[in-house]
């Protein structure tokens, strides 16, 4: 079997494990930057095999250049993503981020009311 067959190569941004919804960028993110080691993804994500996580990291080390452009590019997106939602929020989110601010300065008026005790 050759590494590249553990993979759909949908598009230049988009590279999965070939029967999955997993993108390589979750294992590799928590391998490179969480330092989890592929037992652990494993643990994290049931649906990945063992040997899926180990062919994802040697894909990285055979195509490092490359999957760290990919990696560092989902990176980006991800957080023009957060920027622009935190820019423009749903009416969920103000609505939890008010729900939020209440509960805060209700917790605020019981802890000055059990300290005054």
């Amino acid at each position: 079997m050759l590494l590249e067959d553990y993979f759909d190569f949908f598009a230049p941004n988009d590279i999965r494990l070939k029967g999955t919804r997993v993108g390589i960028e979750t294992i590799l993110y928590d391998f490179i930057h969480r330092a989890r080691t592929p037992e652990e993804i494993t643990q994290t994500y049931p649906s990945l095999t063992l040997e899926q996580v180990y062919a994802t990291i040697l894909y990285y080390l055979h195509n490092k250049e490359a999957a760290s452009k990919y990696l560092a590019d989902w990176l980006e997106w991800n957080h023009q993503q957060l920027k622009a939602q935190q820019l423009n929020p749903s009416s969920a989110a103000i609505r939890m981020r008010k729900l939020r601010a209440e509960q805060k300065a209700k917790n605020q008026v019981n802890d000055a009311q059990v300290s005054a005790r």
